[in-house]
């Protein structure tokens, strides 16, 4: 078997532990997440966040990243540095006019904006419905950093 070299990158390492550390605890407390799932959550919300600013696609988390988003948005000095440095202006909260539930589509638009600015995307939690977003079968193989 061949070893094949990951250079993706992960939402975690563009903050500091303490940072990151926080927001997993907020998301934990407040939404009841167990520490294992906050993190990967955590580290989501920050690769969407990075992605954000180049994107071409809209931009919807999926319910389980929102919530560490939401998290990340109430620690508000960290959360206003952040996007100035990765997305070149503040990002405000944009929630869908009258509710409503994500779009598969443009959830699964959003994984692939992600994995195209050379994010890891964590599959398990990129998902509407219970229907998985972040990988189909027509997309095994493609290289997302040529979105």
């Amino acid at each position: 078997m061949t070893a094949v070299s990951s250079d993706l990158r992960t939402g975690r390492s563009l903050v500091d532990s303490e940072l990151f550390n926080s927001v997993v605890e907020f998301t934990m407390t407040h939404f009841g997440y167990d520490q294992g799932k906050a993190e990967r959550a955590t580290d989501q919300a920050l690769a969407f966040l990075a992605t954000v600013g180049t994107a071409t696609v809209k931009m919807v988390p999926s319910d389980d990243v929102d919530c560490a988003l939401h998290s990340f948005i109430l620690h508000t000095v960290d959360y206003r540095e952040f996007c100035e440095t990765y997305a070149g202006r503040f990002l405000e909260h944009n929630p869908r006019p009258g509710g409503g539930g994500r779009v598969l589509e443009e959830v699964q638009a959003t994984a692939h904006a992600i994995k195209g600015n050379g994010f890891m995307v964590m599959d398990s939690l990129w998902t509407v419905n219970g229907e998985n977003a972040a990988q189909c079968d027509s997309d095994c193989g493609r290289d997302y950093r040529a979105v």
